[in-house]
């Protein structure tokens, strides 16, 4: 059981890091004084020292943005700086632990103090940051100050959907400005696991395993714990002598087979084996870590796709993670759990994770329920030297964060040229396209990696394409052969940039469908229109069935699955409802 959680209502109170987890921690979500700083004083007019609780004049529900419902405020408008802070207590139990203190995401740039004390800074808005606070602590109460910094207006910030311009239009939805991920407390010893990186291998039936110590010291006597167990039953045991703060080892598991996939991971059997961690330091455990793992492999064969060694068709449909009491942030574990349900329900078996690193949690539905992921960052618009710098720190903090989900299957650093607008001639974008393709493969060699996800690619493990004709006879034709594919340009894009040509990689078409059909009180658009339900159902079977009849498609992903503030071509509505019986969607998106 995990403890100390509050119980006060309306708290996102789960385990925030499900892939990592310890016993005790301490959740610091809920009510935190707040104020705006649009004169950007606060830090001159010190607001991070503890005695400064009168310069905070409102409340705020973490970890909901101001500009969101949920957090109590709910005013749109532009505020570039923001203040958080509020108060807490370390329990006596963690008397001799060192204090983590953890942030989800932070919108995006971050400065934090605990007791006046500048304990972190963090640029990037979509990864986790971390500071040991203890040297900052004091008896009794202590105070927590953050200050977060957003540019509103910025199109080289690698932002995703949030719109620079005040109001929603087009594409474009609210922005998402300061916390907008769990914020918790943590005690650990001072030599403990810092990360876990597990790379299965159905082919040798192993894990991988690398583990990272913090506070490793040569002289001290440490040994590390592996027990790896399945529906409760240990299958492998392992303890090593820990030589230095990076340890490498690989654990054999004889205890399935390839026939019928036994206990390999896929959507369609989510199987996962549970992993626990104990750092043992002169006989006596000082850390404990739990965790899981999926023996699941992607490859590429003979231009074929494949899941665990066989070709896979992946039908995905294009997921935003907009929610509207909440914008980014869910407002409960569960309605990230019922995404996954009813993704699953209308007979996709993945999601495209869309301008969005997504909370963790929803990555552990995917990994425990089975859905395949494309993680896929928030881009910028435009490209900048400033631009290159801050996105390929927060990709790199993005693919350490995620790199043990079983569920993501794709990495997708780029789309439709965002940040790199005008790739098709400039050579230096051309070159950061391949550099962030490199740099992805140089971290992860386990999965394919799209260069630059819908159009005008160069190295790509996949041809991604993205395509909004409604009409079913021309995506039959555009889609007979590998040569039409490629050759054609549905965006007025082409295929290919820079020199490159198709190698015979797999192709998808990675967005399509769009169809706009309004069955709720929203008003919106979308690629194309429906005038009713049976409508709606006839045009979503023209255009989902030429992906199913074409002889070189191996996947695709439907926009979308929700509608999204102004967008209403989703297959649910913005609050989750089905424009149609999940049946019949899921019959069609299946090819019955």
């Amino acid at each position: 059981m995990l403890t100390e959680v509050s119980k006060t209502p309306m708290v996102r109170n789960e385990y925030p890091r499900p892939q990592f987890q310890r016993k005790a921690w301490l959740t610091l979500n809920g009510e935190w004084d707040f104020r705006f700083d649009d004169e950007a004083i606060g830090e001159d007019e010190g607001w991070y020292r503890a005695e400064a609780k009168a310069s905070f004049t409102r409340k705020i529900n973490v970890p909901f943005t101001f500009q969101s419902k949920l957090s109590g405020i709910d005013d749109p408008s532009f505020h570039d700086v923001v203040w958080y802070r509020r108060t807490f207590e370390i329990p006596q139990k963690w008397n001799g632990k060192r204090i983590v203190l953890h942030f989800g995401a932070v919108d995006y740039l971050a400065k934090v103090w605990v007791n006046g004390h500048l304990v972190a800074m963090h640029e990037g808005g979509h990864t986790p940051f971390q500071a040991d606070i203890t040297a900052a602590l004091a008896e009794g109460s202590n105070t927590v100050v953050l200050r977060a910094e957003d540019f509103s207006r910025d199109v080289t910030l690698p932002r995703g959907k949030q719109y620079w311009l005040e109001h929603s239009a087009s594409i474009f939805y609210t922005r998402t400005t300061g916390i907008w991920q769990s914020v918790w407390l943590e005690p650990v010893s001072p030599v403990h696991l810092s990360k876990t990186m597990m790379t299965p291998d159905i082919d040798r039936n192993e894990i991988r395993i690398r583990t990272f110590l913090e506070g490793y010291k040569a002289t001290e006597d440490l040994k590390l714990q592996i027990t790896v167990s399945y529906q409760g039953e240990c299958v492998a045991e392992d303890q090593y002598a820990i030589r230095s703060a990076e340890q490498l080892r690989s654990i054999g598991l004889s205890d399935f087979t390839d026939h019928g996939l036994g206990r390999l991971w896929s959507p369609e059997f989510p199987n996962l084996y549970d992993i626990e961690f104990r750092l043992v330091q002169d006989g006596n455990v000082v850390d404990q870590v739990s965790s899981y793992f999926g023996m699941r492999k992607v490859s590429i064969e003979n231009g074929k796709l494949c899941l665990n060694n066989r070709p896979y068709f992946q039908r995905l449909v294009l997921d935003q993670g907009y929610f509207p009491e909440g914008i980014l942030t869910a407002p409960s574990d569960e309605a990230l759990k019922r995404d996954v349900e009813l993704t699953k329900e209308m007979g996709f078996n993945g999601v495209r994770k869309h301008q969005k690193t997504e909370d963790p949690r929803f990555l552990y539905w995917c990994d425990r329920l089975g859905l395949l992921l494309w993680s896929e960052a928030a881009n910028a618009y435009e490209y900048s030297e400033s631009y290159v710098r801050r996105f390929t720190a927060e990709w790199q903090e993005i693919i350490e964060r995620d790199y043990n989900h079983p569920c993501i299957v794709t990495w997708v650093p780029l789309n439709e040229s965002w940040g790199i607008p005008n790739v098709q001639m400039d050579k230096r974008q051309q070159q950061h396209g391949l550099a962030m393709y490199h740099l992805t493969k140089s971290l992860d060699d386990s999965r394919p990696v799209v260069y630059n996800d819908g159009w005008e690619h160069m190295t790509t493990d996949l041809v991604t394409i993205h395509d909004y004709e409604s009409r079913q006879e021309v995506l039959e034709k555009r889609y007979a052969t590998a040569s039409s594919s490629v050759e054609a340009m549905p965006a007025n894009r082409r295929i290919f940039v820079g020199g490159a040509s198709y190698e015979g990689q797999p192709i998808l078409v990675s967005e399509f469908g769009g169809i706009a059909f309004k069955k709720s009180d929203w008003e919106g658009w979308g690629y194309s229109g429906a005038e009713n339900e049976e409508d709606f159902l006839i045009r979503l079977k023209a255009v989902v069935d030429p992906m199913f009849s074409s002889p070189v498609i191996q996947g695709y992903c439907y926009t979308q699955l929700t509608d999204v503030e102004q967008e209403i071509n989703g297959l649910l509505t913005y609050d989750r409802k089905p424009k149609a019986p999940l049946e019949t969607i899921r019959n069609i998106m299946t090819g019955q």
